[in-house]
C-alpha cells in the first residue's frame, strides 16, 4: 500500500514517480527528488539526503520550514476553526487586513487564494473603478517579459506570449511595452487607459529590477491621467526585497497592489490591497471568493507578519543580500562566463554567458545539495527562506565557485549529472 492506514503516505521514491505519472496531470517537470521534511532553510527527501532550500518554494517559504511560530498559529486555528463562510465577519480575515494596511499604502485588503487571483480582482477593479465613473476605460499597460498569472485573464496581462498562445484568443484590453521604456508608455495610452500594471522585479524573465526613475515617472503619469498604478508585488512582497514591500524602495505609493506567495510561508493566500479612491470599483457581490480570508490562512499570514518584525528578519534578509551580492561579484571577476548578477534582497539572478546552461547549472547545484531554480537558458534565481543564515549563503557560493572552477562539460547530458535515466531537463514553472 502507498498510503497506510493511518494515512501516512509511504516514502518510496519510484513509486511515488509511477503514480504522478499515471494519476497528475502533467503539467509539471520535477526533479527526481521527493521532500519529506523540511527544517530551517533545509529539506530531505525520501533517502534522508539534505538539500539547502535556495529557491524557498519559489519566494513561499519566507520563514522556511517548520518555524515554530508559524506551526503553533496554524496548529492552534486549525484546532478552532478552518474554514469559514464569507457570509459571516471573520476575526483573522479582519485583523490581517487591519495590519497590512497600517503597514502599506493601503485602505482596504481583499484576500484570496493565489497570485493569479490576486492580480485577477486587481483587474477587474480597474476596470469596475471607471465602470462606476462612467467612463468607458478598460484598456490596462503591461510590461513585456512580465508574468502575473496563469488564468485566462492574468496570461492575457503577461508580456510573454509563449503562456498564452495555446489558449487563444486572450482576452482583450491588454498592452504590452518595452519594460524600463518611459517613452513606451506614453507611445501605447488612449483615452481608454484604465491602468498601468507592473512588476518591480521581473522574476520570472530573469529577475530584472524597474529603474527608479522610470517607476517616478510612471507614478507622476498616472496622476497627470487619472489612470491607476497597479503593482504587482506577489513575488517581491513580504520582506523578500530587504523591505517589508519592494515598492518603499522606489519612493512611489501605489493605487492596487497584489501580494501572495510568502505572505502566509506556504499556506495558499493572496491578497490585494488598494486605496479607498480605487476601492470603488467594487459593489457589494462584484467580487468573491469561497476560501478567501479562511481562518486558517489569515493566522499564518499573522504569524509570519509578527515573526518578521519581532525576529528582525528585514535585517537579516539585507545582511545576507550584501554578503552573497559581494561574493557572487567576486565571482564574476573570477568567471567571465557570469554576464550579470542582479536582483534585491533574497531575489537574485545569476546570468550566464553561452558556455553555461542554466538548467545544467540548476542540475549541477542540485547534486551538490542546492535547490535554485532556472530561467530561459541562461539565468538561475535564487529566493531562499528570508531566515537564511550567513554560513548558509556562504557554502550556496562556495559550491557555485567549485562548479565552475571545474567546468561544466559542454557534452555533458543532464542523464549523466543525475545518474538516472529520466531527462529532466525541463523548468518546473
Amino acid at each position: 500500500m502507498f498510503i497506510e492506514n493511518n494515512n501516512t503516505i509511504i516514502p518510496d521514491l519510484s513509486l511515488i514517480q509511477d503514480l504522478d505519472k499515471n494519476y497528475c496531470l502533467q503539467v509539471f517537470n520535477p526533479l527526481p527528488v521527493a521532500f519529506t521534511k523540511g527544517k530551517g532553510c533545509y529539506l530531505y527527501d525520501t533517502e534522508g539526503k539534505k538539500y539547502l532550500d535556495m529557491i524557498g518554494g519559489i519566494a513561499v517559504n519566507s520563514l522556511g520550514h517548520g518555524h515554530p511560530k508559524l506551526v503553533s498559529a496554524i496548529k492552534n486555528q486549525a484546532s478552532n476553526l478552518i474554514h469559514c463562510s464569507n457570509y459571516y465577519y471573520i476575526p483573522e480575515r479582519s485583523a490581517l487586513a487591519y495590519t497590512l494596511c497600517k503597514k502599506s499604502f493601503a485602505d482596504k485588503a481583499f484576500f484570496c487564494n493565489s497570485g493569479a487571483e490576486a492580480n485577477e480582482a486587481a483587474i477587474k477593479l480597474a476596470r469596475g473603478y471607471f465602470h462606476y465613473r462612467n467612463e468607458d476605460r478598460y484598456e490596462i499597460i503591461t510590461a513585456k517579459m512580465s508574468f502575473h498569472g496563469r488564468t485566462l485573464a492574468t496570461v492575457a496581462a503577461t508580456g510573454q506570449p509563449k503562456f498564452s498562445e495555446p489558449f487563444a484568443p486572450v482576452m482583450p484590453g491588454f498592452k504590452y511595452v518595452e519594460f524600463n521604456n518611459y517613452d513606451a508608455i506614453l507611445e501605447a495610452y488612449t483615452p481608454k487607459t484604465a491602468a498601468i500594471m507592473l512588476e518591480l522585479i521581473q522574476g520570472e524573465s530573469g529577475v530584472h529590477p524597474a529603474n527608479i526613475e522610470y517607476v517616478k515617472m510612471v507614478r507622476k503619469f498616472c496622476n497627470e491621467k487619472g489612470i491607476l498604478l497597479i503593482i504587482d508585488e506577489v513575488q517581491t512582497g513580504i520582506g523578500r526585497t530587504g523591505t517589508l514591500f519592494c515598492y518603499e524602495q522606489y519612493g512611489i505609493l501605489p493605487d492596487i497592489m497584489t501580494l501572495a506567495k510568502g505572505l502566509a510561508g506556504g499556506i495558499p493566500i493572496g491578497a490585494m490591497l488598494c486605496t479607498d479612491e480605487a476601492a470603488t470599483g467594487f459593489k457589494v457581490g462584484d467580487h468573491g471568493s469561497t476560501f478567501g480570508g479562511n481562518p486558517l490562512a489569515c493566522a499564518a499570514a499573522l504569524a509570519v507578519l509578527e515573526a518578521i518584525k519581532d525576529d528582525d528578519l528585514l535585517v537579516n534578509v539585507n545582511e545576507n543580500s550584501e554578503l552573497i551580492m559581494s561574493k557572487l561579484y567576486a565571482l564574476q571577476k573570477k568567471y567571465p562566463c557570469i554576464k550579470d548578477v542582479r536582483g534585491k534582497g533574497l531575489l537574485l539572478g545569476i546570468e550566464f554567458d553561452e558556455t553555461i546552461s542554466a538548467s545544467q547549472m540548476r542540475i549541477e547545484l542540485f547534486t551538490k545539495g542546492f535547490l535554485v531554480s532556472s530561467i530561459g537558458t541562461s539565468t538561475i534565481r535564487i529566493a531562499p527562506p528570508l531566515v537564511l543564515k550567513k554560513q548558509q549563503a556562504l557554502s550556496f557560493v562556495k559550491a557555485l565557485d567549485q562548479i565552475l572552477k571545474n567546468t561544466i562539460p559542454a557534452k555533458r547530458s543532464i542523464r549523466d549529472l543525475l545518474g538516472t535515466n529520466k531527462d529532466t531537463s525541463g523548468e518546473n514553472k
